[in-house]
């Protein structure tokens, strides 16, 4: 039976190639790929998951944890990860809300998820990091023919939960063809074949981990060391028999700080990617001057996976997320009127195209505000388009701070500070003010030893920034807080000085 995502990655393995390679040596081919989910898959069948059920999982990653997400694939499930280092009663909620038939989590949280899945009527099976756990006791038992359940390319994939920075996490709900198209789209943008080989350091419950870089994998039967978290040094160690690196900006931040960063070392890659948070451009010339490499910049998000990428061959510009991908429609709009602005001017970023998702999981209001009539999806994200065409992100439309009448939009401000000499990176909110309604408030990191105090700051912006755009305080602090996936979760600053500016 046709089942649309699992059959195109089918389609590209070549049963003797390598697929996963880890850092103690273990390896699989595409062989073993098709033999394990195929035994995963009749395990879930006997556990009595039928097509369209959700299998929550919250596990370390692993080969197995990968092959688990395959395996949803050909049962017909909805695959639905969670972060790992959410807590009980988080899962609480997500459980709660996605009602699944199969939750599988680390041997050791068994007990205690089976005592809010038992609400819910649901399953709890086990897998633990070394591949270990009732789960795999029972594909063990299985045989490695298993007939793909028909899927369709509108049917369910994939349910995200969205990091849920102001109220409850809401469920994106990505169909296979959501996936397959991007997959497709980035395979052939970004040159990915079987020759390649990722350096795969992400985690596996994110879009970025789980759906760019392991699909963009599968689907070119190329091979990937997957390994459990990034570490400097074993990444430049593998860049010697690798091509293609995908990270978040810490990662890249971490290798410009190693001395190990050179263009020997890098000589044999051709590809390093970077995406789910803002790169800045300090680490952008730091990392090309080290290596002649110009780091690839994308822009994507929970509900729509990815919707532009700087050009593979062409001007890959520091502080742009590039052009839409093909397939995909991009444009700016009036946060107010919807009515779209001429490219230089800044609005909200909507788009359309395959890779949208379907909806928020049981929210039909939310998903209808979401999305204009003409089918285009409002993502939140304030942005411009420069004469070039480089699409240019400037911040959350929650993020905007409006002081005294006034909209000031964070990244321009950051822009001015983080070229400042002694700044590590800079994140600019609006935070309650009695007289200008939201005061702008810069949070600065700085190097040891830096001289640079708020006085500095604020004279050094005097000249730089339209007085209403000048922060009324600077304060300085060791790190930034972040969520997961490198993101500076500026909620949470908001919170911590919600009260600076009272009498």
């Amino acid at each position: 039976m046709a089942n649309h995502l699992f059959d195109a990655i089918r389609a590209a393995a070549s049963p003797d190639a390598i697929f996963i390679e880890t850092a103690e040596g273990r390896r699989w081919t595409y062989g073993d790929m098709l033999a394990f989910s195929g035994r995963l898959a009749g395990a879930l069948k006997r556990l009595g998951v039928t097509p369209g059920d959700r299998v929550a999982v919250q596990a370390e990653k692993s080969p197995e944890a990968l092959m688990l997400y395959l395996a949803c694939l050909r049962v017909g499930a909805v695959y639905l990860p969670l972060n790992t280092a959410y807590t009980l009663a988080e899962l609480e909620y997500f459980i709660g809300d996605a009602t699944p038939h199969l939750v599988v989590v680390d041997p050791k949280t068994r007990d205690s998820v089976e005592s809010v899945t038992r609400y819910h009527r649901g399953t709890v099976e086990t897998l633990d990091a070394t591949g270990g756990g009732s789960l795999l006791q029972l594909a063990g038992e299985e045989t490695d023919d298993f007939a793909d359940v028909e899927r369709g390319p509108d049917d369910l994939a994939a349910i995200l939960y969205t990091s849920g920075t102001t109220g409850r996490s809401k469920g994106a709900m990505l169909t296979h063809d959501n996936l397959l198209s991007n997959a497709l789209a980035l395979r052939d943008h970004w040159r990915f074949t079987s020759a390649d080989r990722l350096i795969h350091a992400l985690p596996i419950f994110h879009t970025h981990g789980l759906f760019v870089a392991s699909n963009v994998t599968l689907l070119s039967g190329a091979s990937m060391y997957f390994l459990p978290k990034f570490d400097a040094d074993e990444a430049l160690r593998l860049m010697a028999s690798s091509t293609v690196m995908m990270g978040v900006p810490t990662f890249y931040v971490r290798l410009v700080q190693h001395a190990g960063l050179t263009r020997e070392a890098t000589a044999g890659m051709r590809l390093f990617v970077s995406g789910s948070a803002p790169l800045l451009a300090e680490t952008h010339r730091a990392f090309s001057e080290k290596t002649g490499h110009a780091i690839l910049e994308r822009y994507g998000m929970t509900e729509t996976n990815m919707n532009t990428s700087n050009p593979y061959d062409g001007d890959r510009v520091a502080g742009t997320v590039g052009f839409p991908l093909p397939g995909v429609s991009l444009r700016v709009t009036d946060p107010e009127t919807g009515k779209t602005l001429p490219d230089g001017e800044t609005g909200m970023i909507e788009v359309k195209g395959p890779n949208v998702f379907k909806g928020y999981w049981k929210m039909p209001a939310k998903t209808a505000a979401e999305f204009r009539l003409d089918g285009f999806f409002i993502t939140g994200d304030l942005g411009k388009i420069d004469a070039r065409g480089y699409v240019h992100i400037v911040g959350r439309g929650k993020d905007l701070v409006i002081s005294g009448g006034y909209n000031i939009y964070p990244k321009e401000v950051e822009t001015e500070i983080d070229a400042m000499p002694g700044v590590v990176e800079s994140a600019v909110i609006g935070v309650p003010h009695p007289d200008f309604g939201e005061g702008v408030t810069a949070v600065v990191v700085i190097r040891s030893g830096a001289a640079l105090d708020e006085a500095g700051v604020l004279a050094a912006l005097k000249d730089r920034l339209a007085r209403y755009k000048q922060p009324k305080r600077v304060l300085f602090v060791d790190d930034l807080p972040r969520n997961t996936m490198g993101k500076v979760q500026k909620n949470v600053l908001r919170e911590t000085y919600a009260d600076l500016y009272k009498d």
